[in-house]
């Protein structure tokens, strides 16, 4: 199985590039965007000056518990720049979701409740809401995240889209909102809260 087909499998189709986009990043954008593998994982991510976008990151489910997420997050991490990362809200119904989530926590990632992200799927036509992840050495605020994560969005996930599929993506605008006053739930708050109880 080759990396795309890995991804493919774990990762819902909604999130999912197709190959020809990743390919076509990984020729065009070789600068900015990267792709570390081994036979036990996957990591594509795109590294800018000021952040890093960790766009996907697939461990093989035999070895996962052997701290092999750990370790690219720490190679990740010495690069000292703040590292932003979308992700599922919790399913309580999907053990892999919370999974997923913990090891962000444990990880020292925080979520930035006051960055709205939905974005409609091109390949099933359904709005898609995501939560942001982000590490930070320097403790940013979460107005940078977003700018950051707006940036990323115009460079990696809307690069040549209409080309690549036929149509385009929703301008960055519709997609990302940024509200200080929103009182969003913090998901990894509530995994603590879940656990307590």
């Amino acid at each position: 199985m080759n990396w795309y087909e890995k991804l493919n499998q774990y990762f819902p189709i909604e999130e999912m590039k197709s190959k020809e986009h990743m390919e076509l990043l990984l020729n065009e954008k070789s600068d900015v965007y990267h792709k570390d593998e081994s036979s036990s994982h996957v990591l594509m991510y795109a590294e800018f000056d000021s952040f890093i976008f960790i766009d996907y990151v697939w461990v093989s489910g035999q070895a996962r518990g052997q701290g092999i997420g750990h370790k690219l997050i720490e190679k990740l991490k010495k690069k000292e720049k703040p590292i932003i990362l979308e992700v599922e809200p919790v399913d309580y119904d999907d053990t892999d979701t919370e999974k997923r989530l913990r090891f962000y926590q444990k990880e020292g990632f925080e979520h930035a409740t006051s960055i709205g992200y939905t974005r409609r799927s091109l390949a099933t036509n359904e709005l898609n809401q995501m939560e942001i992840l982000y590490w930070s050495p320097e403790h940013e605020s979460e107005e940078t995240i977003y700018e950051k994560m707006k940036q990323m969005y115009v460079k990696i996930h809307t690069y040549k889209d209409e080309e690549l599929y036929g149509k385009s993506y929703q301008p960055v605008e519709e997609v990302l909102t940024m509200d200080e006053d929103a009182s969003n739930e913090n998901i990894l708050e509530t995994l603590d809260s879940k656990e307590e109880a």
